[in-house]
Order: C-alpha cells, then structure tokens, then sequence
C-alpha cells in the first residue's frame, strides 16, 4: 500500500504506485480535469509520473503560481511545434519561461516578419482546437542523441553535449513534435488556450555575441482571459511609459552608436541629473557620509588583489601604458578601501563613512543594452561604512530609515524587502555570519517592514538586504542594497588600532540607495510617465506672451523667476497662443504662465497647471511661494 498525504493532512491509500493524475481523480473529477502537475515531497513531477512511495501530495492546477509557470513552458513548446509545421528547416535551440512569459530562439534562414508571427500564433490555436496529449517519455541518453540526429536538430545535440552526466533525458511529444526539457509540461493543450505572442528580437546563440544570431519569439501565457487582458492592458501602459520614448519627446537624453552603452545627456536630461544628484549629496552631509572622489583607473594589481582580473575581466574595459595594464573601474569599492588605509585608523574613529558618486563602467553585451536602464557607464550614489561588528546594527538601522524617506520623495511608497543570507561558499565564521545576518533583519524589524528571507542567496563575503520598488503601474525594480563585507578590507590590508593597540580588519558595509541615477531617473521617467514632480522637473515652469506687445512684460517675468532658481523656459515667438500652450503642455510642465495685455497691466500671470488646470490670475509673487511650496514638499 502507498500512502499519500495532500495539503489539508488528509490521507488517501493506493494498491501500488499511482499517477499524480490518478490521485487528483480519485478526489473528484473537476480537480482531475484541472491538475497541471504534482508537487511530491516538494518536488515538482508531471501529472503522469508514478509515485511509488509514501509522499506528500500537493496537486498543482492553473491557479498556482507552478501552475502558471508550467503552463508558460509548455507554450513555448507549442511555438516550437507551430514553427516546425509552418517552416520545416527551422532548427530549434531553447525555449524557457521568463517573467510573465516565455521565448523560445530558433535559428532560420531568414529573418522572421510580423506576418510569420501572426501564422505561427494561428497555427498554435488551430493545435490546441486538436485538444492532443502531450506525452512523456524519459529517454535513454544514447536514443535522445539518434532522435534529434535524425531530425537534423544540430542545437539540441549541442545542449546534450552540454549534460555528460545525464544517462537519460525527458523527451515531451506534442504529436509529430519532439521538445527535450526536464519538465513538468501540461498533460493536455487545453491549459494552453489563454496566449499571444508579443514580439520578435535577435539573440547570440549561449548569449554570446561571438556566436551566431538567432531569432527570438516572445510571448506570455496565462491561467484565464482576464489576467491575459490586464497584462495586455499593462503592457500598452508601460508602452506609453518607455523612458526610450519619453527621453525623446522631451528632449532629455540620446544613445549614440559612436559609444554604445553611454548616455548623452540634453541639458533637461541633465537637469534632472542634477537634481537627483543634489538631493542624494544632501542625503550625504545630512546622514554623517563623507564625500569622497577616487580614480577612473587603476593598475591591474588591484584587481588582482580584490579577484576582478581573474574573474570579471572580460566585462572590464582594460588599457596599456607603459608596459603596465590598467582598467576603468567597474565598482567604486576598492578606491574607498585605499582612501581608507592611507592613514592609521583608530576603533575611536569609525564608523567611518564614505560616499561617492562613482562613474563605473562594464562591458555589458550589446544585446543586454537597454536605453538608460542597462548601459556600460553609468554613475552610483556609492557608499561604504567601515565600522566595528558591533556597529552593524545601528547602521542598518540607520540606512533603513533613510532609504524609506528617500524613495517616498521621489514617489515610490510600495517597497519590498529581501534579506539575502549565508551561500554554501562563505567565508567567515558562522559567528560572524548569525551576527551580520540578525543585524540586518532585526534593522527591518525596528524599521516596522516585513521581509522575506532568501536562503543561500547571499554574497560569499557577506549577507544583503535587497530594496525593491514597485512602480505606478506594479512593476518591480530591484534598487536599494545593504551588504555586509567581510572580505574586501582583509583582502586589500585595511586595518585600525584596535582597543588593546592591536590591529584589526573593519567590517565593509556597502550601501546605495538610488544605485546606478541612469537607471534610477530611467525608473522615475516611467513611474511618473514623464510627468516629473515640480522639484524634479527639468523646466518647472514656461512663461507665453499673446503678443509681441507682452515680451518686455513676459522677459521680466521669466528673470524674476531665474532669480529665485527657478528653470524657466521662456517663449517669444510669433505663434497663435494656443498653439504654445499644447506645445509646452506636452512637454509635461508643471505650470504654464500666460501673459497678455491684462495680465501685464495688473503685474499678474495666468496660470495653467498640469493636466490643463486653469488656475486663474495670480501675483508673480503668489505664483512664486505656490511653486516655492510645492518643490519645498517634493510634490
């Protein structure tokens, strides 16, 4: 007899090993008809496989996130089927599930169009109408290697290759179709109705850009026409929101191909850029943080000492000169720990804290670039405590706080938490690591957030807290970080005196709260969808004459303004007051002033506020402290 024990500790009995299937069909056919996969022991299974043990049974339907997940992969599958239907010489490499979605790289002779994509989603519903089985059968090594040799699937044999080890290997058949995976897949294409393919991109074989270029299909797949429906809704939402677009239509920054990866900022680009910076500086001085500057390059025996050059070479860009190697710095860590070490230190003097606004470079792939989201130079509000393991917590505590205030000024108010804990690798002792590890989970607490715990995702030098944003329209952004370091300063021969006049290696903490500003005014531009606060505004207000007979009047006003730092856009020309207004109100300003005989003889301005608010006729003066109030409140 087996006996399984499901979720609600409920017990069923079986003669001899049972199927997951046959196990949710003795429960009731409407949970049969719905079972995705298994979950035995904790371990997902497909709904085919046999348990032949005692177990623990969880049955996994569309409403699971597993579920979801493993529906996602099976339609990737079906793309694959569709493709090798429509385009038999199409060779199929790997199609996994991503967030909200799946792709699957194929390598043809021909680019891919729109029109393929559109028969190939057709060709995907007219298989799911055939409500056809999709069929397990785990394979011995040798037979997997004939079946794609026979069918000229040169990818596939490579990724065999790639798994020595492996003496067989599940093989999923949809009808003539054959996929190579680990599983599970749905038992049946009826899960997989609720789809759409999304897009078309390229891909370098292994995501190397020295190998040949693949196609990719994208696509997302979900548990009912709802969730499909929103996310399609979400989608055109983060469309519009494309700070590639935005950056764009308001003039504020530029990719060039001459230096792939780097930003050109335009002067309101820069504008906002300043004001992050400024803020964040402020952040600095108020938070005891000294602002420090180190080098853009350092000679290779740094790297060495700290392992970059044996393991992150390639993604440094490196020079020569002299007969000695250098590289651009890819983290601005290392120079604070030289700052650091070039004075005696006493246990009196720290916490000692650092910050910088570092500009790094890494040699990100080409194809990983993405607007100013992802780049290859980019600059970090950087910070580095050096402190004792007794300060840990108070510095947690510290930067906690801070973090919240900040990232509520610039909007975001929903933030998630992570505490990252010991990896298998660490070094250190497991003292050390209870320690560093109940420091930053008891600052979260005493910060009065919740927070998951992610075990083994931690540093090997160290635990982490991770800081992620959920924007305006419930996407996450992984931003804030606190790590804990027990390594670098050992590594690089920092040391204070220590109580006893001995000599001691300070605990590292590492800490950014906007991380990298390109990516994180790349956040802002989507979040606020280009409708930046009038404190981060690039221009906070444009000042429009109806006619040539106001532009003394409308000059004056602009200066007055300049004078109380305000940026002001000022707009003489010879055009139809109303089409001013649109232009500058696409631009997204917080306010537009228009003058016109009455406004001037008053000493007045009319003033329009985002959105097309008409606010009536005010002072220069009334509008200045209304201004002054709301960059004062960050609104």
């Amino acid at each position: 007899m087996i006996q399984i024990t499901l979720p609600d500790n409920s017990r069923r009995e079986f003669p001899g090993p049972v199927s997951v299937a046959d196990v949710a069909k003795s429960i009731g056919p409407g949970l049969a008809k719905m079972t995705v996969a298994g979950k035995v022991d904790g371990r997902l299974v497909d709904a085919s496989d046999l348990i032949e043990q005692d177990a623990k049974l969880q049955i996994i339907t569309p409403k699971d996130e597993e579920g979801l997940e493993i529906i996602r992969h099976s339609t990737a599958h079906l793309v694959g089927h569709a493709v090798k239907q429509l385009y038999p010489t199409a060779k199929m490499v790997i199609g996994p599930v991503i967030e909200e979605g799946f792709y699957y790289d194929i390598s043809y002779e021909r680019p891919f169009t729109p029109e393929d994509m559109e028969a190939i989603e057709a060709r995907m519903r007219q298989l799911i109408a055939q409500d056809y089985d999709v069929i397990k059968k785990m394979t011995p090594r040798d037979e997997v290697i004939e079946v794609f040799r026979g069918r000229g699937e040169d990818y596939k044999l490579r990724l065999v290759e790639d798994m020595p080890d492996e003496k067989a290997m599940g093989l999923y058949y949809h009808q003539e179709y054959v996929d190579m995976c680990r599983g599970p897949h749905v038992p049946n294409t009826r899960f997989l109705k609720v789809f759409k393919l999304t897009k078309l991109a390229g891909a370098y074989w292994r995501g190397d850009a020295r190998n040949e270029q693949l196609q990719r299909i994208y696509g997302t797949a979900w548990a009912d026409k709802k969730q499909l429906d929103d996310y399609i809704r979400r989608i055109e939402e983060a469309e519009k929101r494309d700070h590639r677009r935005l950056g764009k239509e308001l003039d504020l920054f530029h990719i060039d191909e001459v230096a792939p990866g780097v930003v050109f900022w335009h002067p309101k680009g820069w504008a906002i850029w300043q004001a992050v910076e400024q803020y964040m500086r402020k952040v600095y001085r108020d938070t005891g943080y000294q602002e420090v500057k180190g080098p853009q390059i350092l000679d290779k025996s740094l790297w060495e000492k700290t392992g970059h050059w044996q393991n992150y070479r390639e993604n440094m860009f490196t020079t020569e000169s002299e007969k000695r190697d250098y590289a651009l710095k890819p983290m601005n860590c290392p120079g604070h720990v030289l700052i650091f070490k070039s004075d005696l230190r006493s246990y009196r003097d720290l916490p000692i804290r650092y910050g910088e606004f570092g500009q790094c470079h890494r040699n990100e792939p080409s194809g990983g670039l993405h607007g100013i989201m992802r780049v290859r130079g980019f600059t970090q509000d950087d910070g580095h405590i050096f402190c004792t393991e007794d300060h840990i917590l108070d510095e947690c505590v510290a930067y906690t706080g801070q973090l919240l205030k900040v990232y509520a000024d610039f909007g975001f108010k929903d933030i998630l938490y992570k505490v990252a804990t010991r990896p298998d690798n660490r070094i250190g002792s497991d003292e050390l690591w209870d320690k560093a590890e109940n420091a930053l989970m008891e600052a979260l607490r005493r910060s009065g957030v919740e927070f998951v715990i992610s075990p083994g995702e931690g540093a090997f030098y160290g635990p982490k807290i991770e800081y992620t944003l959920r924007d305006a329209i419930g996407r996450h952004w992984q931003c804030g970080t606190m790590q804990v370091d027990f390594n670098m300063a050992e590594r690089l021969g920092a040391e204070y005196v220590t109580e006893t006049s001995g000599r001691a290696h300070p605990v590292m903490l590492h800490r950014a709260i906007v991380g990298s500003l390109e990516r994180f005014i790349g956040m802002l531009i989507e979040h606020h969808a280009g409708a930046l606060p009038a404190w981060l505004a690039p221009v906070h207000v444009a000042v429009l004459n109806i006619s040539e007979g106001q532009a003394e009047y409308a000059s004056q006003v602009a200066k007055t303004l300049q004078n109380q730092g305000l940026r002001v856009s000022l707009d003489l020309h010879n055009e139809k007051i109303t089409y001013k207004i649109r232009k500058h109100s696409l631009q997204k300003l917080p306010y537009i002033l228009v003058v016109g005989e009455k406004e001037k003889e008053a000493g007045a301005v009319a003033v329009r506020a985002r959105g097309n608010l008409d606010l009536g006729v005010m002072s220069v003066e009334a509008f200045s402290q209304k201004i002054a109030h709301d960059i004062q409140h960050k609104l």
